[in-house]
């Protein structure tokens, strides 16, 4: 009897996310991500019963990532003012969000708006970042205005709708830093571009 290969889940993943970026959510199937991994169909399905477990576990596995790397700057700004809503805009302003994760984001939206199922691991990580920025904030409501604000930018920006030029961006992210602060002031004759 021959030795049984073991399948490395996360290529497998790695697999599904090509075939989401290349062919959409829609079209993703257990044959696909099996011929894009280079095993067989029966080894997909051995750790992914149906397609919809498969693109689960892509969702489940990107928010984790996100969440790690967030993680790791809340940790660092411990014991700062607003540690929460500032990481989180740190992380928005250090992310570099390539082409092609922006493709599988797109590609995924249509599933994720279609099965709440597949929202809950999004749905989750955001009731934790919420919790975390009212429990550490010094102004809350200030706080959650400014997680509303960088959740917009980064739906903008992650759908593709627009991008901002990069001067524009920081200054909005510094915005944004303030207003979680309480000290955004307004400014007279500025104008969203410049």
């Amino acid at each position: 009897m021959g030795r049984l290969k073991v399948i490395d889940r996360d290529a497998v993943l790695s697999a599904a996310e090509r075939v989401v970026r290349r062919d959409g959510a829609a079209r993703l199937t257990i044959e696909a991500v099996a011929a894009e991994a280079g095993i067989s169909k029966a080894s997909v399905l051995y750790d992914y019963k149906t397609k919809q477990a498969l693109i689960k576990a892509v969702v489940e596995r990107r928010v984790a990532a996100e969440c790690q790397r967030t993680r790791k700057i809340i940790e660092d700004l411990k014991g700062t003012p607003d540690c929460a809503i500032q990481g989180l805009i740190a992380a928005v302003a250090n992310r570099l969000q390539s082409d092609a994760d922006r493709e599988v984001v797109l590609g995924l939206t249509a599933a994720l708006a279609q099965d709440p199922e597949l929202r809950a691991p999004i749905q989750e990580k955001c009731r934790q970042q919420i919790a975390e920025i009212l429990e550490t904030s010094s102004r809350p409501r200030h706080a959650l205005l400014a997680f509303l604000a960088l959740e917009g930018l980064k739906l903008l920006e992650c759908l593709g709708i627009y991008t901002w030029p990069e001067d524009e961006r920081k200054r909005l992210l510094e915005d944004i830093s303030s207003l979680a602060a309480g000290k955004l002031v307004a400014e007279r004759g500025r104008s969203a571009q410049g």
